[in-house]
């Protein structure tokens, strides 16, 4: 396995591990935990969403990029990332492994690409952010286990 850039051939399969990847946080954990009205109201159509927003995430030219696990011809995995030069601040903002791959250092392994690849860039902070539910719970230990500090941060529904 070795982690390259992206380029645009890899759009559909990056897409659809997006999808595969965080279909059951959407599904299984966000909706039974928020009900249908905010679930709708916020991430209805979180499959379209992604499909416009995965499209968007390699653009060099405007410092952001991803990086992909290539296991022979197939997708591991992906990282997508940014770098904000004149604050010297980068972020992971997509990091997702398929099941197959999980378990494996996939993660592991394009988190630190992508800090390599920010600190080349000029960055001095990099942020990560996952949930803070059950779903994400592998997210924040991968996270710990990187060094990150994690901040707790609560975020609030209500339907009305």
């Amino acid at each position: 396995m070795h982690i390259r850039t992206f380029v645009q051939h890899d759009l559909a399969r990056v897409t659809d591990l997006t999808i595969e990847t965080f279909g059951p946080y959407y599904e299984q954990s966000f909706r039974p935990l928020v009900g249908d009205v905010v679930y709708t109201n916020q991430h209805g159509n979180w499959r379209d969403d992604y499909r416009l927003e995965v499209a968007t995430l390699h653009q060099p030219d405007n410092h952001r990029y991803v990086a992909v696990a290539d296991d022979a011809g197939d997708i591991a995995g992906y990282v997508a990332y940014s770098v904000d030069p004149a604050r010297r601040n980068g972020e992971i903002s997509h990091l997702a492994v398929s099941a197959a791959h999980r378990r494996h250092q996939v993660g592991t392994t394009l988190c630190e690409h992508a800090f390599d690849e920010m600190r080349h860039l000029g960055a001095e902070v990099a942020t990560i952010g996952t949930g803070g539910d059950p779903f994400h719970a592998p997210a924040r230990a991968l996270y710990e286990s990187l060094n990150c500090t994690m901040l707790p941060v609560a975020v609030y529904y209500r339907q009305l």
